[in-house]
């Protein structure tokens, strides 16, 4: 199945994967390279990324590392706004991404120019979130993460870590469409209130999540499901990476989210060589 995502009036094929370049512009995210709270590195960021060949810039102004405390909407507003405004202004065409739980954002950084939002809570930290993004009409990405950043990573059980996430994302899609969304893409949350080995069951099932019939999107960059592993550190992490995303790309993934576009766009080159 090949989609296509309409992103507020951009009409994006997935005839082949794309990649969505990470921005935190908050100062506290587990991979310190990937912090940019100055607007002339943000700038920088994005013009490399789109160089390099990202699709998509997500955009987020608070942690969601594991132990991360919730800011206050208005710090959150006020770290991501005017970074997206600068962006669209130097760089109009991009596509930006909003990572953020708060439907307030939503409507103000819609407003600033971004086409897309991306909720690791799926709705669940905000009620009125599917509704300000349906009445925007842009896509939504939705997540599973079991919990909160503060404590998803205290003792996550599940019965079955697969049929419970594929329960989770049948109740959402399914609200997410009564609600008029047209646009979805599912994320499994790899690293959000889960094990190593429930990482690792995710990503060996991954193609099971293909069944909903919209884009998947992964994000395994630099995560601890790597550098844990392998006892190294984030910024040593590149190199497992991108082993993940072969097998990724093996398994159906549409969106790559990555810190290191470059590397991303050069693993899926040489997939499509291996697939062509």
């Amino acid at each position: 199945m090949i989609y296509s995502i309409n992103f507020k009036g951009t009409l994006v094929s997935l005839d082949r994967p794309l990649i969505m370049g990470i921005i935190n512009v908050s100062p506290d995210s587990f991979f310190q390279s990937s912090r940019k709270t100055d607007i002339k590195a943000i700038l920088e960021t994005t013009e490399r990324m789109l160089n390099d060949g990202a699709d998509i810039i997500d955009v987020g102004g608070m942690s969601s590392r594991p132990g991360a405390q919730l800011i206050s909407e208005e710090e959150e507003l006020k770290r991501i706004v005017s970074p997206i405004t600068e962006i669209i202004k130097k760089f109009p065409e991009a596509i930006i991404s909003v990572d953020t739980m708060r439907s307030r954002i939503v409507t103000e950084t819609l407003d600033a120019g971004a086409k897309c939002i991306n909720d690791i809570s799926a709705g669940n930290f905000d009620p009125k979130m599917f509704h300000a993004v349906a009445k925007s009409k842009v896509p939504l990405i939705m997540m599973h993460m079991k919990g909160l950043p503060s404590d998803m990573q205290d003792d996550p059980h599940y019965e079955d870590v697969v049929m419970d996430i594929m329960t989770f994302f049948k109740e959402k899609i399914s609200l997410a469409r009564k609600e008029g969304i047209q646009d979805i893409i599912i994320d499994p949350g790899f690293g959000f209130g889960k094990t190593l080995e429930h990482n690792y069951t995710l990503m060996h099932q991954f193609e099971v999540f293909s069944i909903f019939d919209v884009p998947l999107l992964a994000g395994v960059s630099r995560k601890s499901m790597i550098w844990k592993k392998l006892e190294i550190t984030p910024e040593q992490a590149l190199n497992g990476t991108t082993a993940l995303h072969m097998y990724l790309l093996g398994k159906g993934v549409q969106i790559l989210r990555v810190h290191d576009v470059k590397e991303a766009r050069e693993c899926i080159e040489l997939y499509k060589m291996l697939h062509a």
